[in-house]
């Protein structure tokens, strides 16, 4: 290509490039550590019932038939995700067989955060499953073009028998969810489209609100598929059924015991378990190792410990990641490491100021720094002030301030923030 911006070197330049070196000793297959990997039914551990409620729900579509739409809850790292996707790949595997077209899409509603986008990530799904040649505009238009690609007059439906959509953490698309699962559990009840669709729409929370209104509800059924989180036992299970990751002997089960003790503190998280192994796998390749060694499922610890606040304090609404971020500046910057709810709501007023933020109420800020201690990001307590003061609440960052600080604010408005507060003298 000739305008292509990443040039690739010829052949000859690259036959001694220690790129191509296969020195490895550590891992086999790394894909099987990977938490995208979709492995095959025999590395599932644990979800035999939830498999089995799903193929219910979505069995019909392989025979040309309609299947069923449901919900499924579940803590991260429960197996929704997998579960979801493993059953519909079969389902769609099955649907060839039976020479069925099962068209099936799977959208990150994390990623795919509004109605419009939702849309558009199933269309092109769509597309380029079916008519892989038909235009549709990336951008400048609205959600409804993208359902006319679906289900009008020329819509790429009429092509296929049945349709499967996965919408993973539907909780992020806010209110526009109602309308994503009305447009989709509707369309084919009002004639708009000659196939049937079935819907899996996951989330994290347990405590869901954002449950389908009238217009959708007959379409869903009544209950729920909920997944409860591993065990200790499970967790050791499901590394022992992905060991063949690693190189023969290179793992042995002392390491893979401590790995899932250690996923097994934090509500069973098989993708945090899965993290830890492969983290331990590179420490030992990077420290020159033959073996993984419990010291390196101990450091990957450490460092999942890290990489899981962070995630955690980037998903935090804006207001209480500004209130958190005045936490670790004033870790910083002062020579105490607690700090009253007061001190901390005049640096956030300031924080708020800087990134354009009308700011909320000190008893607002309270309640959301309160809620930083659940995922241990914060400690907070009360403590007396004597008299004159009275009893008062302190709270304690439990993580370094740089990376909290980093973490809280996006990173082209993090400079302009600093040099705000600087400027007040805080």
């Amino acid at each position: 290509m000739a305008n292509d911006p990443i040039p690739t070197p010829s052949i000859k330049d690259l036959q001694d490039d220690r790129m191509g070196e296969e020195d490895d000793n550590i891992f086999e297959r790394r894909e099987l550590l990977r938490p995208q990997h979709v492995p095959d039914k025999s590395r599932i551990v644990g979800r035999d019932e939830e498999i089995t409620i799903v193929e219910e729900l979505l069995k019909p579509a392989a025979v040309g038939d309609p299947p069923e739409s449901g919900f499924i809850f579940g803590k991260t790292g429960t197996g929704k995700s997998l579960v979801a996707k493993h059953v519909t790949g079969r389902a769609r595997g099955i649907a060839q067989l039976k020479e069925v077209n099962l068209a099936a899409a799977y959208v990150d509603c994390d990623q795919y955060n509004t109605e419009t986008r939702t849309a558009r990530r199933l269309a092109f799904s769509v597309r380029d499953a079916v008519e892989p040649e038909r235009y549709i505009p990336d951008s400048g238009v609205g959600a409804s073009r993208y359902y006319d690609e679906l289900w009008g007059d020329d819509g790429m439906f009429n092509q296929v028998d049945a349709f499967i959509a996965i919408l993973d953490e539907i909780d992020k698309l806010g209110h526009d969810a109602t309308e994503v699962l009305s447009k989709l559990s509707r369309s084919e009840e009002a004639g708009k489209t000659g196939c049937y669709i079935g819907v899996l729409a996951i989330s994290n929370k347990t405590d869901y609100t954002e449950s389908p209104d009238e217009r959708v509800a007959s379409s869903f059924q009544d209950d729920p598929i909920v997944f409860p989180p591993y065990d200790a036992t499970q967790l050791r299970e499901i590394l022992e059924r992905r060991a063949d990751a690693f190189k023969e002997g290179t793992v042995d089960g002392s390491v893979i015991g401590l790995a899932a003790a250690l996923a097994a503190r934090d509500h069973g998280d098989a993708r945090r378990a899965l993290d830890i192994l492969r983290t331990a796998g590179k420490i030992a390749k990077k420290s020159g190792e033959s073996k993984v060694l419990e010291e390196h499922v101990k450091e990957a610890d450490e460092y999942s410990d890290v990489n899981r606040s962070i995630k955690l304090i980037q998903s935090g609404t804006p207001h209480a990641r500004y209130a958190l971020f005045a936490l670790a500046y004033l870790t910083k910057t002062k020579l105490d490491d607690s700090f009253r709810t007061t001190k901390i709501y005049d640096v956030y007023r300031d924080v708020a100021i800087a990134t354009h933020a009308d700011s909320v109420s000190h008893q607002r800020i309270l309640e959301l720094m309160k809620k930083w201690s659940l995922p241990e990001i914060t400690e907070n307590y009360y403590t007396g002030g004597g008299k004159s003061e009275g009893s008062y609440r302190e709270h304690r960052l439990l993580h370094d301030p740089d990376i909290v600080m980093s973490s809280a604010i996006e990173k082209d408005s993090l400079q302009d923030v600093l040099e705000h507060l600087q400027s007040k003298g805080v």
